[in-house]
């Protein structure tokens, strides 16, 4: 059975998050494994997703901390981390319409992250869209 959206974002924050993970602690990582490890079925929606924000993931990072008060998006866990730069690879390289891409990272922080985290990303988000 075919995923969702939201499900495939779900997955593509978990694999965001593992490279992450792996690639902070020097850990040799080859982000088509990991993708295969997380999806039965490759998705052209997940791998153009992960390559984007792995590829911008610099770019994607200095917006965040722009948006940020006494914050930078390294403090937050790297659950929230990964949500935040999909978010925002989504919202400004992608035509998702901006409060489905708000309202499925809140949605992801809700999950799998700590209530001052998902603020942090709601915060930073809606900023963004308001510019």
């Amino acid at each position: 059975m075919a995923l969702t959206r939201s499900e495939l974002r779900e997955k593509i924050m978990i694999i965001l998050y593992q490279y992450d993970l792996m690639s902070s602690n020097n850990v040799s990582c080859n982000i088509e494994n990991i993708m295969a490890d997380n999806m039965e079925v490759a998705n052209d929606f997940v791998k153009d997703m992960v390559y984007g924000v792995i590829t911008y993931k610099d770019e994607l990072d200095k917006l965040a901390n722009k948006y940020m008060v006494n914050w930078n998006i390294s403090r937050i866990d790297k659950t929230g981390a990964a949500i935040l730069r999909l978010a925002l690879y989504e919202l400004k390289y992608t035509d998702t319409p901006e409060i489905v891409v708000i309202n499925e990272a809140v949605e992801l922080a809700k999950k799998y992250s700590d209530d001052s985290v998902r603020k942090i990303i709601n915060a930073v988000l809606d900023k963004i869209t308001k510019e």
